[in-house]
């Protein structure tokens, strides 16, 4: 399906942000065979769509984990106490920010802002806010999710 993604592009260098987000979109992360075929197919130094690639925050070139945590600290958050969720995360999953557990079930990321300062402190999995988090909150909802992916 992806060389059907790249294939579907006019071969035009602009179209490079698009085609490696679809990717994304359909794989959960940038297979590299997909970044040289897209390379090749827009003509490009493997360099140029490795750079933007890596420059995006959005994008990944590691698999993520099927749920994908983001803990907000940007002002509102942080004041609020953002690294002690984002430290019992890290506790309960054994795992630092930017990496997935072993199993494949959680990704950890820390991210500078996502727009519910509200809700503050807040994190959002897999496009669900959970907001004013406590420590005891945090490990609510990563059991139920941990229970949720045993009943599958």
């Amino acid at each position: 399906m992806s060389l059907e993604i790249i294939n579907s592009y006019p071969k035009e260098k602009r179209y490079t942000l698009a085609i490696l987000q679809d990717i994304q979109r359909e794989h959960g992360y940038i297979p590299k065979e997909y970044m040289e075929y897209t390379s090749e197919y827009l003509n490009l130094p493997l360099s140029d769509v490795y750079s933007i690639a890596t420059f995006y925050k959005s994008l990944s070139l590691k698999p993520k984990g099927k749920y994908v945590i983001k803990v907000c600290n940007g002002t509102a958050c942080h004041i609020r106490d953002s690294i002690s969720i984002l430290k019992e995360l890290q506790d309960i999953l054994g795992i630092e920010s930017g990496e997935t557990t072993e199993d494949g079930l959680f990704s950890l990321e820390i991210v500078n802002c996502i727009g519910a300062c509200a809700l503050a402190p807040v994190m959002l999995i897999n496009n669900k806010y959970y907001g004013a988090m406590t420590k005891e909150k945090v490990k609510t909802v990563i059991e139920d999710l941990q229970g949720v992916s045993a009943n599958v």
